[in-house]
């Protein structure tokens, strides 16, 4: 397959005209496109009055080679995400997943996929019970520090606008989409320009993706907080589970998000070695959806096919540090979501459909 972009198409007109467009592009009769996928749609509305949706696409055709040479910009699609070789080496014991965010998720469901069968620790609840337990903290202040937006099955991101964006472009994105699909999730979130996901789809997402790992031999375990961990010859040779049970492994993958202060405070006690990583600090600033939109789109503000407007700001200080948005939240909330007693943080939250207020996180 080869990779035709900047595909362009009118609002008026209907994405079945894509055939019709990329052989107008390559030169080439309809009859000679076999297959094509979308591999991207994003919006070019830099002319207010003549705003386009613009496409990657993969195709096949059956002058590949001859399009290839006589385009030079052309080039072949990039291959899927495979997984590295296995080792050679014969494990003892089942690797051990902490926490069940998106990090500790995705870490558990590859593993699974390898056959090796991992045991997941997560010291919060299923995301049904789950729910209940945030949204008793919402209404009645009563806080669960081990049940909150913070802890829980799926992590914070299950309680958060669902962007699936990233400034990496690495063949590892396409396959965290491609498994988003399996598990649920609208099928247009793998070539949306900004694919959003919602908070509403992403509670049976993850309950999904748990569902895969057990049936490929995986262990998924709730209220169980690693409480400290054994190392041997300078090699992990196990964890402690809620200060009571040894679970002996040679590989652990600390997926804990930043909020569990008692587990990093375990880990530096036992001389884990650890890295700062960068932090930014941030505000929220709230608009009205429509004034967004009619900002981006002018006449075309109501139009379907464009829905949420969104923006990035970007402001480089003489110091050298930069000010920019990274997290914009259509139709979104400002939530409590603290995960300790007279600790206040908030979050923004938004479900699958985008209409009301934007929220924009700056840092």
């Amino acid at each position: 397959m080869i990779r035709v972009q900047d595909i362009k198409l009118d609002l008026n007109e209907d994405i079945a005209m894509l055939p019709v467009k990329i052989a107008k592009k390559l030169k080439i009769k309809t009859a000679d496109i076999l297959s094509y996928m979308i591999f991207k749609e994003a919006i070019d509305a830099r002319k207010k009055d003549d705003i386009k949706l613009v496409y990657t696409v993969d195709v096949e055709t059956t002058k590949d080679e001859k399009l290839l040479a006589k385009f030079p910009n052309l080039k072949h699609a990039s291959a899927q995400y495979i997984c590295p070789p296995k080792g050679d080496k014969v494990m003892n014991h089942s690797p051990v997943v902490v926490g069940s965010g998106p990090s500790g998720l995705f870490a558990a469901l590859m593993l699974a996929q390898q056959g090796f069968k991992p045991i997941l620790l997560e010291r919060g609840v299923a995301v049904d019970e789950r729910v209940n337990d945030i949204e008793r903290f919402w209404k009645e202040g009563k806080l669960d520090p081990k049940s909150n937006v913070q802890f829980g099955e799926g992590g914070a991101g299950t309680f958060s606008d669902g962007k699936l964006t990233t400034q990496i472009k690495n063949k590892r994105c396409h396959k965290v989409l491609e498994e988003f699909v399996i598990a649920g999730a609208p099928e247009n979130i793998l070539y949306k320009n900004k694919p959003h996901v919602g908070t509403d789809i992403l509670r049976d997402v993850v309950k999904n993706i748990r569902q895969t790992i057990i049936e490929l031999g995986g262990t998924y375990r709730f209220n169980s907080q690693v409480t400290n961990i054994f190392v041997e010859n300078n090699k992990v040779c196990g964890v402690e589970v809620n200060g009571n049970e040894r679970i002996d492994t040679e590989h652990c993958i600390m997926a804990i998000g930043h909020s569990a202060r008692d587990t990093f405070e375990m880990l530096y006690n036992a001389k884990v070695h650890m890295e700062q990583k960068p932090f930014s600090m941030g505000m929220r600033v709230e608009h009205l959806q429509d004034w967004v939109n009619e900002a981006q789109y002018g006449k075309f503000k109501d139009n379907e096919k464009l829905g949420a407007a969104e923006y990035k700001l970007v402001h480089h200080c003489e110091n050298g540090r930069t000010v920019y948005s990274f997290c914009m939240c259509p139709g979104g909330y400002v939530i409590a979501s603290g995960s300790e007693e007279g600790s206040l943080v908030t979050n923004g939250m938004s479900e699958h459909a985008v209409m009301g207020k934007m929220l924009i996180v700056l840092s």
